[in-house]
């Protein structure tokens, strides 16, 4: 007796037919199973979803660290500028005092040389020198400069050793020039002497004190512009910066009180005023 014999297949069906004898006379099998298109289709399709979710993913990565880096780097950038911007306005700064004392030493200079030829225009010319016998005080500002040279992010930030350079001459520079010339004359005019004679006058060299102010000024001058140039700083932005900090500088937060403090001063100062006279008779 032959039976129906089974099959590895997923789904299989077998009809038998038997005889008297019991003999199989006909066997029927039916195999049920997935078409190969339909697989082919679908390894094809879920290729695709892994490349599109591949791809999106990708997408979202690159959008997301690179608007980060962009944002960054446009960060630093505008920091880096307006770091530039503050120093070339020290220097501006400087070269305005510069600018003051050159136009000084130029007057004084004319004068002393009128003085030497008249000496008689000696008392009605000597008043004229007290703006000189202030040069010796002349001081500069160090707070941007100790920011420059004290904070090792400024150095990353700008990220030009050139323009880190030039900073450094013009701060040494401006360092020299405070030696040779303002304490120079600080020691010159030290005890009023250019209004005592026409002898004490001529004893301090104003042409020689213009001359070197005068080469100090066109070294600051050209190192700033040098400085400018490289940063790609435009006297356009350079103005700008500059209203900023004038806005600053008038903005003053009065006090309400001011007015009632000031003219409580002025009632007590009248009644000192008017205790001394009595004492003084």
């Amino acid at each position: 007796m032959v039976g129906c014999g089974g099959f590895s297949c997923p789904i299989i069906l077998d009809f038998c037919a038997l005889n008297g004898q019991g003999l199989a006379i006909h066997t029927m099998n039916i195999k049920v199973h997935t078409p190969a298109s339909l697989k082919k289709s679908g390894r094809i399709a879920s290729a695709k979803q892994f490349l599109l979710s591949l791809v999106a993913t990708t997408i979202s990565i690159l959008l997301t660290f690179g608007t980060a880096a962009i944002i960054d780097g446009h960060k630093k950038k505008a920091a880096k500028k307006e770091m530039v911007k503050m120093l070339i306005y020290d220097f501006d700064k400087t070269i305005e005092q510069l600018q003051h004392i050159d136009t000084v030493l130029k007057e004084s200079s004319r004068l002393e040389q009128e003085i030497a030829v008249h000496p008689e225009y000696f008392d009605s010319l000597r008043y004229k020198f007290i703006p000189a016998m202030v040069l010796g005080t002349t001081d500069f500002s160090k707070t941007t400069e100790k920011i420059f040279s004290s904070n090792i992010e400024t150095f990353s930030t700008i990220g030009n050793a050139n323009f880190i350079d030039e900073v450094s001459t013009f701060y040494m520079t401006r360092d020299n020039y405070k030696t040779m010339l303002i304490d120079t004359l600080k020691k010159d005019l030290n005890g009023q002497k250019l209004l005592q004679s026409p002898k004490d006058l001529l004893e301090i060299s104003f042409p020689e004190h213009y001359f070197t102010n005068w080469i100090f000024l066109n070294d600051l001058k050209k190192i700033r512009n040098r400085c400018a140039q490289m940063m790609n700083i435009s006297e356009e932005d350079m103005e700008k910066f500059s209203q900023q900090f004038i806005q600053d500088e008038t903005k003053t937060d009065e006090d309400p009180r001011m007015m009632e403090m000031l003219e409580e001063n002025d009632r007590a100062m009248e009644a000192i005023q008017q205790a001394r006279a009595q004492y003084s008779e």
